[in-house]
C-alpha cells in the first residue's frame, strides 16, 4: 500500500516539474499545441492522482499497522484538505479555454499547491523510512 501512496505522490510531483517548465516558456495560451495538450494531460493526471490520496493512505495506515494510527489520520487529515483545495485550483485553470505560462505560475505559485508539494514530500519521506531493505532495493 505504501507503494502505491509514493506512486501517486510522483505523478504530483512530476507535474509540478512540467508545470514549473511550461511557465517558463512565456506562452500566451496552449491552443495549437501539440495532439494530446500535454499540459492539460499533466494537470488531469494530477488530478487524478490526487483523487484518491486520501483513501490510500486510510487503507495503508491499517494495512501496514502504521502506528500510532492517529498521528498519521491526524496527517491525512490535513493532507486531504490540501489535496482538495489543489484539486478545485488545477481544475479551475482545466476550464480555462487557453492555458498560459502565467496562469501555471500562478497555479505554482498558489500556497494550497505549495502546502500540498510540502505535505508530499514529508510523506514521501516518511514512507521511504518504513521500507524494509528488501523493498528498498527493489525500486532503487
Amino acid at each position: 500500500m505504501l507503494t502505491a501512496i509514493e506512486e501517486r505522490c510522483n505523478t504530483i510531483e512530476e507535474c509540478y516539474e512540467f508545470t514549473l517548465a511550461y511557465a517558463a516558456q512565456g506562452l500566451t495560451s496552449d491552443l495549437g499545441s501539440e495532439p494530446g495538450n500535454p499540459i492539460r494531460e499533466q494537470l488531469g493526471r494530477a488530478v487524478a492522482a490526487l483523487s484518491g490520496l486520501e483513501e490510500s493512505c486510510a487503507r495503508a495506515v491499517k494495512e501496514d499497522r502504521l502506528t500510532p494510527a492517529a498521528r498519521y489520520e491526524a496527517f491525512f487529515a490535513v493532507l486531504a484538505r490540501d489535496a482538495q483545495s489543489s484539486i478545485a485550483a488545477i481544475e479551475l485553470v482545466l476550464v480555462q479555454p487557453a492555458i498560459s505560462s502565467q496562469l501555471i505560475d500562478n497555479l505554482n505559485a498558489s500556497i494550497h499547491v505549495r502546502a500540498l508539494l510540502t505535505d508530499l514530500f514529508l510523506v514521501t519521506e516518511i514512507l521511504q523510512m518504513h521500507r524494509t531493505p528488501a523493498e528498498s532495493m527493489v525500486s532503487n
